[in-house]
């Protein structure tokens, strides 16, 4: 009932009229009770609610029921908090902590408790030799203030996103999953690639099932779990080894955050961060979506090439028979880009169309969500959002304390003195600071302490804005695929039963080129053409040499082309892969001529000489003359039987 309730009061909030701070504690009041509640805090007693869960739950009640009864007063006390908001401010800060533990581990947490600690002890590191993080502290009324009676700490922008964009997006998720939509559209795909008569055809399949299903889902782990129990008989059938068929379920499911329209939350981060339309975000994703996808196919061919591979049937209708009849679930996607393109707000634009979702499963019976099932729809849709909002309840007081601190401008320094300034290395040095921040956190958390720490270095030496929040957001989705959160790659290999880390690193490989799409757009002027960002002739320049690019580092990472590719071959096709990313006309030059030339050693070498396949044509043709005269003259000894009994 609380989970249905958090789900309806999230589409009243579209149609009806609460204010920010009102809204923001009250949804986290719901979610912290509904944590407290669902996620038990020892994993052994998950099957029933224990006495401290439900004096948590009570206590989040009590807390944050304050600033709501309160409210005429409660909002002017900021700087100047009471005994009782302190207090009430620092038990909100620790059960948003323990949610938080509860929901994605220990990391996140202690890494918000790191960094309240130097919110307070900020003087102290002057004494310890770290002046240049040394600051002059603040006292627990001030961190108080800031992060539970202002809209710049756990109630920030992150928690605002949470509960607007994430929900919203996962209930139409939710309503399209219980419609039948979801099904609808691994069948459809499987339909469309299913019947080829090639060894990739499976691994293709799933790549283009997780594209479309991603659309729905908005989740890496979700869509890599969906698709596992539906496509990892067809990968195993098809002679892909539980290693490489989890490499392709995750890879597949972890471009669920980058495919537009739903994407994942980082991309509604970017919306608010900087104050643009949700509709610029899915235009900046488009291309780099396409181009990852690619890669997984180009990278799925030279495997099934190198491993021998077979074409699997499947048992699914037609596509025309498929379309004709459940072709209507398309219509609620098509109908968010429609009204986003209209100039509608995303709320409303995916209030409809999950009202369109609602209405169009009642084409089919079985598919219809009559209340029973539209309740459950509602509670998945409740649920879901539950991780993502302790998430970012944590990543607010994170950013709370960086922005009252200073220390994102010390950071986004250092990283520039590092790097001396120039472009190429500070890029380069932002991307290890991402993906080691990712190696700690989830996607989300990732993305918004890198927004406040990293990417004013980034602008610092001449990145665009846009181009910076993208690039830390496809950086962020790194954590996917990296140890200790690699949560895609070892959720497949628990379906497929391969080992998690080797999984892990073949998922790696798959999703590497298209990671290095964001240095294309950070490098130059002319990369934003795959951001939609630059005159024609840029985009479609830099968007074919980005696919070529892609297509020479699979047949480097892959090592196939028309056979096994040597290492000379290998290593010319990386290295042009690699120049072709960086945007400009003379790198695009020498790019293209080592892929070339790792193309001409390679057909020469598969190709067998004429001259050497003239000798072998005479040679058999001597042969063959040879053995029709020994056969016409034992036929001249020896004639045939004739009559009965020949044969």
């Amino acid at each position: 009932m609380l989970a249905t309730g958090l789900a309806l009061y999230a589409l009243y909030w579209v149609v009806g009229i609460v204010q920010p701070q009102i809204y923001r504690v009250s949804f986290l009041l719901v979610a912290l009770v509904l944590i407290f509640v669902l996620y038990p805090s020892i994993p052994a007693w998950r099957p029933r609610v224990a006495a401290v869960d439900w004096a948590l739950a009570a206590v989040s009640v009590l807390v944050l029921a304050w600033p709501i009864v309160d409210f005429d007063q409660f909002v002017y006390r900021a700087a100047t908090p009471s005994g009782l908001d302190i207090l009430f401010g620092a038990v909100t800060t620790l059960l948003v902590l323990e949610a938080t533990r509860r929901t994605v581990g220990w990391i996140l947490p202690v890494t918000a408790i790191t960094f309240l600690f130097y919110g307070y002890y900020g003087p102290f590191l002057e004494t310890v030799g770290l002046e240049i993080f040394a600051h002059r502290g603040y006292s627990v009324a001030r961190l108080a203030g800031t992060l539970y009676m202002t809209l710049e700490g756990i109630f920030g922008v992150p928690l605002g996103v949470a509960s607007t964009y994430i929900i919203l997006f996962t209930i139409f998720g939710a309503m399209l999953q219980h419609s039948g939509a979801g099904q609808f559209f691994i069948t459809w795909t499987m339909a469309l690639f299913g019947r080829s008569t090639s060894g990739a055809g499976p691994g293709r399949t799933v790549a283009m099932s997780g594209f479309l299903l991603g659309t729905v889902s908005g989740s890496g782990v979700a869509t890599t779990v969906t698709l596992g129990a539906v496509a990892w008989p067809m990968l195993r059938r098809a002679g892909f080894s539980p290693n490489v068929g989890g490499a392709i379920l995750s890879a597949s499911g972890i471009g669920a955050i980058m495919a537009p329209p739903t994407m994942g939350a980082a991309a509604f981060l970017i919306v608010e961060f900087l104050n643009i339309s949700y509709p610029q975000v899915i235009a900046m994703a488009i291309v780099p979506a396409v181009l990852y996808y690619l890669s997984i196919v180009l990278m799925i061919e030279a495997d099934a090439r190198r491993l021998g591979t077979t074409a699997v049937d499947v048992d699914v209708p037609s596509l025309g028979v498929l379309t004709r009849r459940s072709g209507y679930h398309f219509l609620p996607l098509i109908a968010i880009v429609a009204l986003l393109l209209s100039g509608m707000t995303p709320f409303r634009a995916v209030f409809l169309a999950t009202m369109l979702a609602i209405a169009l499963s009642f084409v089919r019976r079985e598919t219809a969500l009559w209340p029973k099932r539209l309740v459950t729809a509602l509670e998945t849709g409740g649920r879901a959002v539950l991780a993502v909002t302790a998430t970012t309840a944590t990543a607010g007081i994170i950013v709370g304390v960086v922005t009252l601190t200073g220390l994102g401008l010390k950071i986004s320094g250092i990283i520039v003195d590092l790097a001396g300034g120039n472009l190429f290395f500070t890029v380069l040095y932002a991307a290890v600071a991402v993906w080691m921040l990712g190696l700690a956190v989830p996607v989300t958390a990732s993305y918004i302490i890198a927004a406040v720490m990293i990417a004013p270095a980034l602008t610092n030496v001449g990145v665009p804005e846009v181009a910076a929040h993208m690039f830390i957001f496809y950086y962020a989705v790194l954590s996917e695929v990296s140890p200790p959160t690699a949560l895609s790659p070892f959720a497949a290999a628990a379906i497929t039963g391969g080992n998690p880390f080797k999984t892990m690193m073949l998922t790696w490989k798959y999703t590497l080129p298209a990671f290095l799409v964001p240095f294309t757009f950070t490098l130059s002027p002319e990369g934003l053409g795959v951001l939609l960002q630059a005159p024609l002739t840029d985009i479609i320049r830099t968007v074919a040499t980005a696919a070529v690019g892609i297509l020479a580092l699979a047949m480097g990472l892959g090592g196939w082309l028309r056979q096994k590719a040597t290492t000379v071959e290998r290593t010319l096709a990386v290295a042009g892969g690699l120049l072709l990313f960086y945007a400009t006309t003379g790198t695009d030059v020498v790019g293209a001529a080592l892929f070339l030339g790792a193309i001409v050693l390679h057909i020469v070498r598969a190709t067998p000489p004429q001259e050497t396949g003239d000798r072998r044509q005479e040679e058999t043709g001597g042969l063959r003359q040879l053995l029709q005269r020994r056969v016409q003259s034992a036929r001249s000894r020896s004639p045939l039987p004739t009559g009965r009994g020949a044969g």
